[in-house]
């Protein structure tokens, strides 16, 4: 009788699942003090740090397959108003593969070849370079502008300290290559892996969000949803129109060269679409080898080719970026400036790339703390 009246009660404590032989517990809560409970969110953030400078490939495949993931929802969001949410991510992640497969399969040989070329007639345009040096020193040295009293050895110490400074280039170029042919392998895994990520990101999205929203206090429950709301707007709008707005000014910068006959025109073209991520140095640094070799063709090629890289950051600055991105950032360009300089003194190439991302998470933040941080239950309206 006793095992009957307590298997009753287990059953109410279930629900009435007395057929599954189990019996639902509540937990034993462990009590440890505030001191213990502190040392052990220490240690387990020290473990988590040291796992991740350990293993630095988990961040990258976890900050990669969200960066995607967010880049991708747009067309997912997109494709969700004509068809059902499952077969819009298949459909975006099979462009995204086709457009892999593209460039791998066209692209890449086209650039591979252009680099080959490229390197071929490095000598030939070395020598045109030193034929402009020499007539520059004689120009200089007419009118006694040059330091010294010997032009000549003032023109050979000059080319031999920019052709020792091409070769170390090149070096370097080259055993970056010999140690990046190894890593291909372990690309590829980490690129899977990205491509993982972000696949099951966006396929478990709401369950993901429906996690992190009961994680959070329940009274702070709405501001939780519309930090989530506000980080997929700004990063979303960011990214994708990042990435848009780099491969227009790449395609549009390979088919002005190419009209112009400058030669290595898709490899001109890549180069800008990559320094294009690199916010207001990457304008510079995507023309000078483009305006180089189209000066190398004829002064008339040059100059056609500056007014064509002109136009296309007019475009971009005035056009794209604010139609596109729109607000995404809401930082005042010192800011952004700041923070690349800032971004290029702590980590180099990567922390120029990252500065503008993370400014915009910071904003975010700003945002959100601004509106809701007071100094007193009594204070009321937002920080000023």
């Amino acid at each position: 009788m006793k095992l009957d009246r307590w298997s009753g009660r287990g059953a109410e404590r279930t629900g009435g699942r007395r057929g599954t032989g189990r019996r639902a517990r509540t937990p034993t809560p462990i009590f440890v003090t505030p001191r213990i409970a502190a040392i052990l969110v220490v240690l387990g953030a020290a473990v988590l740090a040291y796992v991740l400078y350990a293993a630095p490939g988990i961040l990258v495949v976890a900050l990669g397959g969200t960066a995607l993931a967010v880049v991708l929802s747009f067309p997912v969001r997109a494709l969700s108003h004509v068809m059902p949410r499952g077969p819009a991510i298949l459909l975006t992640f099979l462009g995204l593969l086709g457009m892999v497969a593209l460039a791998l399969g066209y692209l890449v040989p086209l650039l591979v070849q252009q680099m080959s070329r490229l390197i071929v007639r490095t000598p030939d345009i070395a020598n045109s370079a030193n034929r402009l040096l020499i007539d520059a020193i004689a120009f200089l040295d007419k009118r006694e502008l040059l330091p010294g009293s010997d032009p000549e050895a003032f023109g050979r110490n000059l080319v031999t300290d920019l052709f020792d400074r091409a070769q170390n280039l090149t070096e370097g170029l080259l055993r970056d290559l010999i140690v990046f042919i190894p890593q291909v392998f372990n690309f590829g895994v980490i690129l899977f892996a990205v491509l993982f990520v972000a696949a099951y990101l966006l396929v478990d999205v709401r369950k993901v969000k429906a996690a992190y929203l009961r994680a959070s206090p329940k009274r702070y429950r709405h501001d939780a949803r519309d930090l989530w709301d506000a980080f997929g707007v700004s990063l979303s709008r960011y990214l994708g129109g990042l990435i848009f707005v780099a491969t227009v000014q790449g395609v549009l910068a390979g088919v002005a060269l190419w009209v112009l006959d400058v030669p290595f025109a898709l490899l001109l073209g890549v180069w800008v679409s990559i320094t294009a991520i690199i916010p207001y140095l990457g304008a510079f640094l995507g023309a000078i080898p483009a305006v180089t070799l189209a000066f190398f063709q004829s002064p008339t090629t040059g100059v056609l080719a500056v007014v064509a890289y002109v136009l296309i950051q007019q475009l971009e600055g005035n056009y794209l970026t604010p139609r596109i991105q729109g607000q995404a950032l809401h930082v005042h360009p010192i800011l952004v400036l700041l923070a690349v300089i800032g971004g290029g003194q702590l980590a180099g190439l990567a922390g120029v790339i990252f500065a503008v991302p993370i400014l915009a998470v910071f904003r975010v933040f700003f945002d959100f703390f601004r509106a809701r941080l007071r100094t007193s239950p009594e204070a009321e309206g937002p920080l000023s």
